[in-house]
């Protein structure tokens, strides 16, 4: 190989590193809400709550990930329990469930919950920190 072509593969190796190094991290909290086609309660989270929740403050801290319920658990994550029911709502914290909702009643609980479920998280980290 060229002295150039070393040079250029290694400046090429160089960027790409400092490009992963610069990304941003993947949220480690994140809120696994298992489904299933044609479930009237996941269809009207999707109604109430599915169009404003990413804007929310409980939508930045743990970002929603859909999983459908036929294709089980997903491989990154732990959970305490199997689910069974739709929709079921995880969050999850370095891919380890600590919390859960089952069902869907209203906004007004799902909000109340969760807003519960992330304080309770919260509390138990700042616990944690020397």
């Amino acid at each position: 190989m060229r002295p150039s072509a070393c040079l250029m593969l290694a400046a090429g190796l160089l960027a790409g590193g400092l490009s992963v190094a610069l990304a941003p991290a993947a949220s480690a909290r994140e809120l696994l809400m298992f489904e299933r086609k044609g479930c009237a309660y996941c269809l009207k989270f999707d109604h109430d709550v599915a169009p404003i929740y990413e804007k929310t403050d409980e939508g930045q801290r743990a970002p929603l990930r859909r999983v459908d319920l036929s294709d089980g658990t997903p491989r990154d994550v732990v959970l305490a329990a199997p689910v069974r029911f739709t929709p079921t709502f995880v969050l999850v914290d370095e891919g380890r469930e600590v919390g859960r909702i089952t069902g869907y009643a209203s906004d007004e609980a799902f909000w109340g919950l969760l807003g519960s479920m992330q304080d309770t998280m919260t509390d138990r980290m700042a616990g944690a920190r020397p």
